[in-house]
């Protein structure tokens, strides 16, 4: 057999292979984990329990395996486990067990991350707010408050993992753990009171003897045995490496992309990059890479932090609806079955790196037996390079790594994509648009003499609420008197949002300026003599994640006043104010069959453009599998509830700056629905229209596919006859139970472009299309050969490199 059909076969064969991850004891050394007696190169994806739902879990953990996976990790959430100091919750979305042991069932690794502080984008870092509220505590420093309920929570995951026998020295699928997280970010702040409880923090987890390795992301100096890591998009570049010659080289985040907040434009990470910066790592000595995320998931119940969209990580290889996200899955997956198919030599042989070039380089890796395996680097990002290696001469396109498993055969180039792209659209199932079948509920504006507690003074928003809702209402009591002039109100707050109402009737809103600190709302206000009712509802939109004395941070109204028009000023910071701790319709939990039937819904008030809304109808789950999606372009701001689960905030109004809303689609789980007679539930902050909210079901309808003459073959395609080389083929296939439809495009020849933009080019076969469509219309997947003989013999374009680029729908 020849050579390229050999290390193809190899590799195929061992990514189809059956093994179990009851792993034994684990180990490491300076070149990499040891499970079971073995070095290990591991591919890990970040999937995040409480982000899905348990029905969603094995159909995620099957598409990570399927796309080269060895391992899963997650972090431990504290605040959903133990949201009231000693009540503990590990049931539904947060059975922790389940998951891991189903990650178990499925033959992968997990890397559990316990923090306990995550940050995570999460409400409040992942800490329970009831720490907040523990007299003398400061988080994440030295100082035994903190400390002695870290290590209580702590103790007990480690606890219920050995009494599953869930870590690997047991026979179970956990073979890391972390303590911590990227606390060197914030450790210069605590000064003396940092380092040593770094040192305490390991020294706890350490003596907890789970017979696996900890480590700690970004901490540079982590006291051994625990093992620093590396957090980020390029960590070859950037990590200074373990801190010990006999630790191994981690990456506890690969950013697959970036989390959005409200009013951003999603960052877009393409394959290439993910890959390339993969590849080097490993090249220069990495044995473990983690994608953060490889499936984001949902911010459900309004667990995101500050800003931060209720879709997490969409871009990621699984996106957030659970369907593969091509080309990024498909490439990666190539990418690791490239690597794997030099595992013994990467693990084994003797590491050289040397220059080809002045951003040219080559990583060798070959063992006394004549193993040998190379990385071919060019980091030149507008450039392609020619370089010679071994008496061969070789191609790098511009920013790109090949990987030759025998120091001879490109099997993977990581700009090169040879994976199909899918196109992700949303199908209108229903639009909710009949006045009669909604009904609408105003919530209450809290005036001082209904407000159920009162205090002097702006209280702080988040101790006052203990972070149970987004919701704070402020009123006082105010005596007008003309000879001020015309009144202007100024409120300053903490929070995000400020909506003012003067004597139950709305004066205005205001929500903060990006880049500049707190929310300014001035309006000039209409009063009566005498007596006045101001009433200010503060809202939160997620709680913070991250920074030093978590504990100390503050939100809500820090300053009101009212400014006449002749220069006289009232400071209000001093009045008596009333306050209600959320929403009336919170309160009676209206979101619910049984709080939705204590109130008079009116269908009147469905188009009235009142503020303050609360929204109520009820709608049939869309026929077949595909993912369900609340489409809410129409609304404003608030949250949505499905059958009394919080589906997460949603805030259209903030559009991103080229106009978007950065989110207008709502994941709801299949498991969230009923057959028939599904309640949803809006609560609406601003004026947006119900009345065009429609329920959608996402599927992948468009795909594509290019490729060159010039590409290395699949490694996951059928292995060639002996002797003979198949040229490279575009593959495509649709998703299971539809066909492709319709051709929308195709060039044989030298077309311009990509899968997102494309265009014949100066050589085409005119014939491309038609040939294509014969060979494709009507099947879920077909394959086309990138050979002259196909498209009517010949050389179209002789002395060009040839290039076919089908663009087709799926129906």
């Amino acid at each position: 057999m020849g050579t390229v059909a050999a290390v193809m076969v190899a590799v195929v064969v061992a990514a189809g292979l059956a093994w179990s991850s009851s792993a034994g004891n684990v180990t490491y050394d300076g070149r990499s984990l040891i499970i079971g007696g073995q070095r290990k190169i591991l591919f890990s994806g970040s999937i995040h329990y409480p982000r899905s739902t348990p029905e969603m879990w094995p159909s995620l953990i099957q598409k990570a395996r399927a796309g080269g996976l060895d391992a899963i990790q997650t972090y431990v959430f504290w605040n959903v486990h133990e949201p009231l100091q000693g009540q503990y919750d590990f049931a539904g979305r947060y059975d922790l067990v389940r998951f891991v042991k189903e990650i178990q069932a499925q033959g992968l690794y997990v890397s559990l991350r316990i923090g306990p502080f995550i940050e995570s984008e999460w409400k409040y870092g992942g800490l329970p707010f009831w720490l907040h509220d523990v007299p003398g505590i400061v988080f994440r420093s030295d100082n035994e408050p903190f400390k002695f309920h870290m290590q209580r929570f702590v103790s007990k995951i480690v606890s219920m993992m050995k009494s599953e026998r869930l870590f690997a020295s047991q026979g179970g699928p956990i073979i890391l753990s972390q303590i911590e997280n990227e606390y060197q970010n914030v450790e210069p702040a605590f000064h003396a009171k940092g380092p040593p409880y770094v040192r305490w923090a390991a020294a706890m987890a350490v003596g907890l003897e789970t017979g696996v390795p900890w480590m700690m992301c970004k901490q540079d100096d982590a006291p051994d045995p625990v093992i620093n890591a590396c957090n980020g998009m390029n960590c070859a570049e950037t990590f200074k490496g373990p801190n010990s010659p006999n630790k191994p080289l981690l990456w506890t985040e690969n950013w697959t992309s970036m989390f959005q907040r409200f009013g951003e434009e999603p960052y877009i990470r393409t394959a290439e990059d993910i890959a390339f910066a993969t590849a080097l790592f490993i090249a220069r000595g990495g044995s473990f890479v983690n994608y953060y995320m490889y499936h984001g998931g949902t911010n459900f119940g309004g667990f995101g932090s500050s800003y931060v969209t209720t879709s997490y990580y969409d871009q990621a290889p699984i996106d957030e609806y659970g369907l593969i996200r091509q080309p990024k899955w498909g490439h990666l997956r190539e990418l690791h079955a490239a690597v794997k198919s030099c595992s013994d030599a990467l693990l084994t042989g003797r590491h050289k790196n040397f220059s080809l070039g002045q951003l040219q380089e080559v990583n060798v890796f070959e063992e006394a037996s004549g193993k040998c395996a190379a990385f071919l680097s060019n980091s030149d990002r507008r450039h392609s390079a020619t370089v010679q290696f071994r008496n061969a001469v070789y191609e790098l396109p511009a920013k790109s790594i090949s990987i030759l498993p025998d120091c001879h055969t490109v099997v993977f180039n990581t700009a090169k994509v040879n994976s199909q792209w899918r196109t992700r659209s949303n199908t209108v199932r229903q639009v909710l648009d009949h006045p009669e079948r909604w009904g609408a509920f105003g919530d209450r504006i809290v005036s001082m003499g209904a407000a159920p507690f009162s205090a002097t003074g702006l209280l702080e928003q988040m101790t006052t609420t203990k972070a149970e809702t987004d919701y704070l209402w402020y009123s006082t009591s105010y005596e007008y008197r003309s000879r001020i002039g015309r009144p202007v109100l100024h409120v300053y707050s903490l929070g995000h949002v400020v909506h003012a109402f003067i004597n139950g009737v709305y004066a205005g809103s205001s929500r903060d300026v990006p880049g500049v600190p707190g929310t300014v709302l001035e309006k000039e206000i209409a009063l009566h003599q005498g007596e006045n009712n101001i009433s200010l509802l503060s809202v939160m939109v997620g709680l913070p994640d991250s920074g030093a004395y978590l504990e100390r941070r503050v939100a809500g109204l820090r300053r009101v006043t009212i400014r006449g028009s002749r220069n006289r000023t009232e400071d209000l910071i001093r009045y008596h104010w009333g306050y209600q701790r959320g929403l009336w319709g919170e309160k009676l939990k209206i979101y619910t069959q049984d709080g939705s039937s204590k109130v008079d819904w009116m269908a009147s008030g469905v188009s009235s453009g009142r503020r303050l809304t609360w929204f109520k109808t009820t709608f049939d789950s869309p026929p077949g599998v595909d993912p369900v999606a609340l489409n809410l372009g129409s609304m404003g701001k608030g949250e949505a509830w499905v059958n009394g689960l919080s589906i997460g905030r949603y805030w259209v109004s903030r559009r991103t700056p080229n106009g978007r809303p950065s989110q207008s689609l709502y994941h709801i789980p299949r498991s969230f629905l009923e057959p028939s007679g599904n309640l949803l539930v809006l609560f609406e902050e601003e004026t947006g229209n119900p009345l065009q909210v429609s329920v959608d079901t996402i599927s992948v309808r468009g795909i594509c596919g290019v490729i060159s003459e010039d590409h290395p073959p699949s490694l996951f395609s059928r292995p060639p006859p002996l002797r003979q080389r198949r040229p490279p083929s575009v593959d495509l296939q649709c998703p299971a139970g539809s066909t492709i439809s319709a051709v929308d495009f195709a060039s044989f020849g030298t077309p311009t472009g990509d899968c997102r933009s494309y265009a014949t080019g100066g050589c085409h076969v005119f014939s491309s299309k038609a040939f294509v469509e014969e060979a494709c219309v009507g099947k879920e997947e077909c394959s086309i050969s990138v050979s002259a003989e196909q498209f009517g013999g010949g050389n179209p374009c002789p002395g060009a490199v040839k290039s076919l680029l089908v663009v087709a729908s799926c129906g």
